[in-house]
């Protein structure tokens, strides 16, 4: 218990100058961003460009269930076009653990590339990422992790997203796993910025309901602790505020129906501007819970923000008062002539609401008592060493947090008279529909 006030009080009054010191860094540090191709057709756009740029041999990461559905099909067309050689990697699992990796460095290596395209979700891309920085420093991912870890760029990456929640085509990091020590890794550099990335609908039109939700969550959460942090700049909040508009306009019709390609654009939009908002005003709490649950029980990262985000943002809520107010306003759950309490706490309580009308749950299953101690620790250290959070949580109220989505306890059912045994129902047939809506699940972070 001393132990525990005592790095509190470190936390508190110790960390903060030193986080206000990182944000002025960080508001002056010029980070790239990456020429876009948006609209139906933009993967075959973007391997016609890449086509174009004399690369000898192109490395395509992405997973074995994007590789089997042929959806690189049009890049690749462009590729063998233009005579650019390539060869895949489509070995991608998800949390991008490290011995995947390991492999891909390998397989870089021995087909002499000299570019990358990342075409899957964010695994995929952060996976392509630590690929590039580890071939160009020749350094093992771990000794990469960090901020400006290498010495060199990578080479040349490019990015085709194949979900609408990571933003990683955008962003400045990569987030990894380490299976052997349970625990996911984040490395920051500007230099892996893709240089090019393709927004392209056509490809999220066969996501199921769940991953078009839980991804769209995940954007979400990127543009909304982008804003409430203290490391926004007056660009950062106009992408995070616009993310928040689009993605509460069109996250419904995405999950409603997946073929609505105005939805699946401007969701893919949303999540891009999430990106450029968060790559540069970072993120908070919510993500540094969630990446412990993430390593500790393989929980999708979408999903792991989605419920973790309306309690860390009441935990929040008198610290960033007036921003959620104004949250609310974008989001169109609030009129701007509303008191201010109450457009704040419409917005969390709209939050909610969008979980639930997406069947997401409010605990997490995996989540176990005997746990939270620790995953409560590690978050806080995340929390204090990486972000500007708008309130610093305690071990105490970490912990508090973690029991709120704790799964109750199973109570005793009262025996009951047996009943007659009912009569066995065949086992449904697996349909071509529902192979594809399993094969398309895969494609989640």
């Amino acid at each position: 218990m001393i132990a525990n006030l005592i790095s509190d009080m470190a936390r508190a009054y110790a960390l903060p100058g030193v986080k206000r010191a990182a944000g002025v860094v960080t508001r002056l540090l010029p980070i790239p961003q990456p020429t876009m191709l948006v609209g139906p057709g933009a993967s075959a756009r973007l391997g016609q460009a890449i086509g174009s740029f004399g690369h000898h041999k192109v490395l395509l990461v992405t997973d074995a269930v994007i590789e089997k559905l042929g959806l690189t099909a049009g890049l690749t067309d462009e590729l063998k076009a233009s005579g650019t050689e390539w060869v895949v990697f489509g070995d991608v699992t998800p949390d991008a653990p490290i011995p995947v990796i390991e492999r891909g460095i390998k397989r870089y290596e021995t087909a002499g590339c000299d570019a990358i395209v990342a075409f899957g979700g964010g695994s995929v891309m952060d996976a392509a990422k630590t690929i590039g920085l580890a071939v160009a420093n020749r350094k093992h991912p771990r000794e990469l992790v960090g901020y400006f870890s290498g010495r060199h760029g990578p080479p040349p990456i490019y990015a085709v997203p194949t979900t609408a929640g990571t933003g990683s085509e955008v962003t400045v990091a990569a987030v990894i796993s380490d299976p052997e020590h349970h625990r996911k890794l984040v490395i920051a550099d500007t230099r892996i910025v893709p240089r090019m990335a393709a927004l392209d609908p056509c490809l999220m039109t066969g996501l199921p309901p769940p991953i078009t939700a839980a991804t769209g969550m995940d954007a979400l959460t990127h543009a909304v602790e982008a804003y409430i942090g203290h490391w926004g700049t007056a660009f950062s909040d106009r992408m995070a505020l616009s993310a928040v508009g689009m993605i509460y306009k069109n996250l419904p019709l995405a999950f409603a129906d997946g073929q609505d390609l105005a939805a699946r654009e401007n969701m893919a939009l949303a999540s891009t501007y999430a990106g450029l908002a968060f790559t540069r005003a970072n993120v908070g709490n919510v993500h540094a819970i969630a990446h412990q649950l993430g390593g500790l029980y393989h929980t999708p990262h979408g999903l792991a923000n989605a419920i973790m985000l309306a309690p860390v943002l009441r935990f929040s809520g008198p610290a960033i008062q007036a921003k959620l107010a104004l949250l609310a306003v974008h989001a169109r759950v609030a009129r701007a002539s509303e008191p201010e309490a109450r457009r704040a706490a419409k917005f969390i309580d709209s939050v909610e609401a969008m979980n639930r009308s997406m069947a997401i749950p409010q605990v997490l299953e995996a989540l176990r008592e005997k746990d939270i101690a620790a995953l409560a620790r590690a978050a806080c250290w995340e929390a204090d060493t990486n972000y500007p959070v708008p309130r610093t949580m305690s071990q105490a109220e970490c912990e508090a947090l973690l029991r709120a989505v704790l799964p109750k306890p199973a109570t005793a059912s009262v025996p009951s008279r047996k009943r007659p045994a009912a009569a066995k129902v065949p086992a449904r047939k697996a349909t071509p529909t529902r192979r594809a809506g399993a094969r398309a699940a895969a494609r989640a972070r």
